[in-house]
């Protein structure tokens, strides 16, 4: 069926799936790593917990049927041996039917993932990797030739993505359309990178068209995807750079790097095809009926995405099959920072022995030079962000986190750079501060070697210790 399947692509789609095999790696190292200390038995938002509440219909997962911590890393780890598998090509060595049947594991895992993960997975780039997880299922492998319905598919999502996100900038904060947005986004981004202080000092005007240049690239290129080609492919490597940009400015988790990948499959690599045999008429039927099934639920997106009132990184559908994307709707002019310290002194006083924890990848100490974590995410850094915006963000979790560092609780400081207390001497008593934090000049950071300054606000959290009861000798 040479209408159904086009030849070409035959390397579009194995650069493709193996750039996608990368990063479901990345993602379930991520919750293999980090899980007991956010959402597992005694985690800041239990899974057990969350399952009690919501029922298999809205949030289907293989820990509503079963949880435990030792099962939730099995399938983890699980997750990072099949993507490594798919990333060395296991698929191409199967059937059809089993290699689409290998794609379909990570991408169920991740969703059982994902789905109890709550807040901590409230991210538009885990709906993003699902939802190119699921194209990928149906992209086949080295037995027939990629179907043109699916290219198309993908190429559907990653508009989406690109349109949304330029739509809500124009609707949302007004520095976009004045231009202004990145005299502000380096230094109050969620988790700056290495590089971020270096972007935030250029020159005002090369702000404004870093701007303009992102608004074209979002709000006029997406339609070139849909062109003949070598337009189509021009517009995706416009996209692939304007992304690589964005990893340099700053750390996304893999928000841009899953956008890459997208965009990958727009572009049509020079190769010669092999010669393989027509599409089976079972998988035909599929691969339609599934296409059939995604333009349908395309539905409410678009409706979303041109409305007046458009929301960001949005499911409607429990399997996250078609989603809307969209990010910084608005910037902050200033960025705020939690400050979390410890003592051990028995009467907690502003004179006491106050040490600080120090987050992996968040602002602290202002001498510590950010660094370079995406695509990895770092979880509680990005979450205690949203805690300095306002105290509500973090009001589920913030308390449970305080508890376990009073209880030195392992797990809680494996996500952490450095604790300032043994592990056999855990303090006394925690405490929470606001801190305004900005940029030094090039002058302050000469003199002081320190890229951030401070300035105290107020307390975020009194000093606090545990029950009485719990406390430990």
């Amino acid at each position: 069926m040479d209408w159904f399947t086009v030849s070409d692509y035959w390397l579009t789609r194995l650069v493709f799936q193996r750039a996608l095999a990368a990063v479901y790696l990345v993602a379930f190292l991520t919750a293999a790593l980090q899980f007991r200390a956010l959402i597992g038995r005694r985690g800041m938002l239990p899974v057990p917990r969350f399952t009690e509440r919501v029922p298999f219909r809205r949030a289907p997962s293989l820990f509503q049927l079963h949880y435990s911590d030792r099962f939730f890393a099995v399938c983890a780890w699980s997750g990072c041996a099949v993507s490594a598998a798919l990333l060395a090509g296991a698929d191409s060595l199967l059937p059809l039917w089993a290699g689409m049947l290998l794609w379909l594991v990570p991408w169920a895992l991740y969703l059982s993932v994902v789905n109890v993960g709550q807040t901590w997975y409230s991210f538009g780039w885990e709906s993003l990797l699902l939802e190119a997880g699921f194209l990928a299922v149906f992209l086949g492998n080295d037995e027939v030739a990629p179907p043109v319905v699916v290219l198309f598919l993908l190429r559907w999502v990653l508009f989406r993505v690109e349109f949304g996100a330029g739509l809500i900038k124009m609707r949302g904060d007004e520095c976009w359309r004045k231009l202004t947005c990145l005299d502000h986004h380096h230094e109050t981004q969620p988790m700056p990178g290495p590089l971020s202080w270096f972007f935030h000092h250029l020159p005002r005007p090369l702000h404004r068209v870093e701007v303009a240049a992102n608004h074209f690239t979002q709000l006029v290129v997406p339609f070139l995807l849909f062109t003949p080609q070598p337009v189509a492919t021009a517009a995706a490597a416009l996209m692939i750079v304007t992304q690589l940009w964005l990893v340099l400015s700053g750390n996304f988790a893999w928000l841009n790097w899953i956008t890459i990948v997208l965009a990958l499959s727009a572009v049509r690599f020079p190769a010669d095809p092999p010669k393989v045999p027509h599409a089976p008429l079972w998988y035909v039927v599929v691969v339609l009926a599934v296409a059939a099934l995604l333009l349908g639920l395309s539905y409410q997106p678009v409706r979303n995405m041109l409305s007046r009132r458009q929301v960001m990184n949005r499911s409607f559908d429990p399997l996250h099959l078609v989603n809307t994307y969209g990010a910084f709707g608005s910037v902050s002019r200033v960025r705020y920072e939690v400050v979390v310290e410890g003592t051990a002194d028995d009467v907690p006083r502003e004179e006491s022995d106050w040490r600080e924890y120090e987050f992996r990848g968040k602002p602290g100490d202002p001498r510590h030079w950010p660094r370079q974590f995406a695509p990895y995410h770092l979880r509680l850094d990005w979450l205690m962000w949203f805690a300095a915006l306002s105290p509500a963000y973090a009001g589920s979790w913030f308390g449970t986190l305080v508890e376990r560092l009073l209880e030195n609780d392992r797990d809680t400081l494996k996500l952490l750079r450095r604790s300032p207390f043994p592990p056999d001497e855990p303090p006394r008593y925690v405490r929470a501060r606001l801190f305004r934090y900005r940029y030094t000049t090039w002058r302050e950071l000469r003199e002081t070697g320190a890229c951030w300054e401070r300035t105290f606000v107020r307390e975020y959290l009194p000093p606090t210790r545990l029950a009485v009861g719990a406390q430990r000798p």
